[in-house]
């Protein structure tokens, strides 16, 4: 198909089709399935058709072993994400990005179908890991294509709804699990809510080719032409204007300066001129704070903290979870407004200040009894204030960064394995979580306070601001910057570059080159 197939529609209207088919479904897809299997694992349906996972009617050693492999079923869906995730650093680039999201909703679609379908432990698991590796497709795919054809104004913006999208997924998840839970026997009480799924693989798949590939991906192919159509009608402005010419300029700009350079992915490894090593780290860390903050120990696993934790009953903890992650997709709303306003900076810092201080709170509140009701009702309410800090700056605002600072040559394989990283670290959380809660209890929530404190420190002295910026214009800011200590400071001064003068240097190089 053509590369700027679309629905005739231009500008603002294309950018809210996209997000709207391809943005959401990719990420509610996420959220709904990386919890999709915990509030499933205590009905009684499950537990008779899958007796190898049974901790409820289980006792002693078996009890220990039939909880060690609920935690790896419940685990290998991060694994197969984080296979999906680093297989983009090739797919992306060699098939393009909208082939590789289509493929991503293919494995979705088989993954769910065997999931809702098993009546053996082996067959779920095989569907686990098969609806991991699209949705570790989608988190890395996803991202990148969306910076790639997002203008620099409304960028972090667009970018930053995925992890609203993804608070919406695990809101699905919560309240249909809690409403099919109200059946309380039969097939019907977790057979249904894994098939749901279903619906958001086909919407992906059915959509994707009506939107127009990656102007800057078409480029790096060689395919300029293809890329001035994309741009034209993603900006909502003639093939033939000024603004279209010098962006297809600019790319072609930023290529042309690393020509036989950074095509190798032991380049991330090395400094260099672009300071490539630096950028790779920012990404990386970005992703490790994203997990070891806290935020998929509350999402995931916010019903065992409130039955196990504060002691409530089943019920009452699955409303009271439902709630907060309600109250997590609400909150997703502050990033939406503030991060094209205050910069990614600022939403960092403020993120990372306010989980810190909630999970201290949770920490002292969680030490009292379990019939201290004040200190109960006080640790419910941080773990609702937690909810307001994380989607912030961590619940998209990490993925957007991640292709901005990335050059386009490595931006799909920096933006592929630092998400790979993210679920490195989500594996990490997933299996220690449960063993954790139940050995130090309160203290865990300290090892998640010192991490947050790191990050407003991490972003004041290394994290340069890239707010405004073309994702041209943030590459030659890293190559023009002194050092990597100073490109915070350096970024700062340095005035934001317009594509047009992008095209006055590509002219200024072609004519140098003339003269030679």
């Amino acid at each position: 198909m053509s590369a700027n197939n679309h629905f005739g529609a231009t500008g603002t209207t294309l950018s809210v089709l996209q997000l709207a088919f391809i943005v959401a479904p990719s990420f509610i897809l996420f959220g709904y399935n990386q919890a999709g299997v915990g509030g499933l694992l205590t009905e009684s349906d499950w537990v008779k058709t899958f007796p190898q996972i049974d901790t409820v009617n289980t006792t002693g050693a078996e009890k220990s072993k039939n909880s060690t492999i609920q935690g790896v079923v419940v685990a290998v869906f991060v694994i197969g994400a984080l296979f999906g995730s680093l297989s983009c650093s090739y797919t992306g680039n060699a098939l393009g990005r909208r082939n590789v999201i289509f493929i991503a909703g293919v494995f979705t679609l088989i993954g769910s179908i065997l999931e809702a379908s098993s009546f053996g432990l082996a067959q779920f698991i095989v569907g686990r890991i098969i609806l991991g590796t699209g949705v570790g497709q989608l988190s890395s795919i996803v991202p990148v294509w969306q910076a790639e054809t997002s203008g620099a104004t409304n960028r972090g913006r667009h970018v930053v709804l995925t992890g609203l999208f993804i608070c919406l997924g695990y809101v699905l998840e919560s309240w249909i699990d809690l409403g099919f839970f109200e059946f309380h026997t039969g097939p019907v009480t977790w057979r249904p809510p894994l098939a749901i799924s279903i619906v958001f693989s086909l919407i992906l798949m059915g959509s994707i080719y009506f939107f127009p590939e990656s102007p800057r991906w078409l480029v790096l192919k060689n395919r300029s032409d293809q890329a001035r159509s994309v741009i034209a009608a993603l900006r909502g402005l003639p093939e033939d204007s000024v603004e279209v010419q010098a962006e297809v300029t600019g790319i072609e700009f930023s290529l042309e300066e690393t020509a036989g350079t950074a095509v190798k992915l032991t380049d991330m490894l090395k400094m260099g001129e672009d300071k490539l090593l630096y950028r790779f780290l920012l990404c990386i860390m970005l992703q490790f704070y994203q997990q070891m903050s806290g935020s998929n120990l509350v999402s995931v696993y916010a019903p065992i903290l409130f039955q196990q934790n504060l002691g409530l009953s089943g019920e009452l903890s699955r409303v009271l979870s439902g709630g907060a992650l309600t109250w997590k997709f609400l909150s997703s709303f502050i990033a939406f407004f503030t991060i094209d306003r205050f910069g990614r900076r600022a939403v960092f810092i403020v993120s990372g200040v306010g989980m810190s201080c909630c999970m201290i709170a949770l920490a002292i509140t969680t030490s009292f009894p379990k019939d201290n009701k004040s200190a109960q009702i006080a640790a419910g309410c941080f773990i609702y204030l937690y909810n307001t800090f994380v989607p912030i700056g961590f619940l998209g605002a990490n993925f957007l960064y991640c292709t901005e600072v990335a050059p386009i040559r490595l931006r799909m394989a920096m933006s592929s394995i630092s998400t790979a990283n993210h679920w490195l670290w989500n594996f990490v959380v997933a299996m220690v979580t449960p063993v954790a809660i139940n050995t130090i209890g309160w203290q865990y929530y300290i090892v998640f306070a010192v991490i947050s404190a790191c990050i407003p420190l991490s972003v004041l002295f290394l994290f340069p601001e890239t707010k405004g910026r073309s994702l041209e214009d943030i590459d030659m800011m890293f190559k023009d910057s002194p050092s990597a200590w100073a490109t915070v400071k350096y970024a700062k001064t340095r005035p934001v570059a317009l594509p047009q003068e992008f095209a006055a240097k590509s002219d200024t190089k072609s004519a140098h080159l003339e003269e030679a």
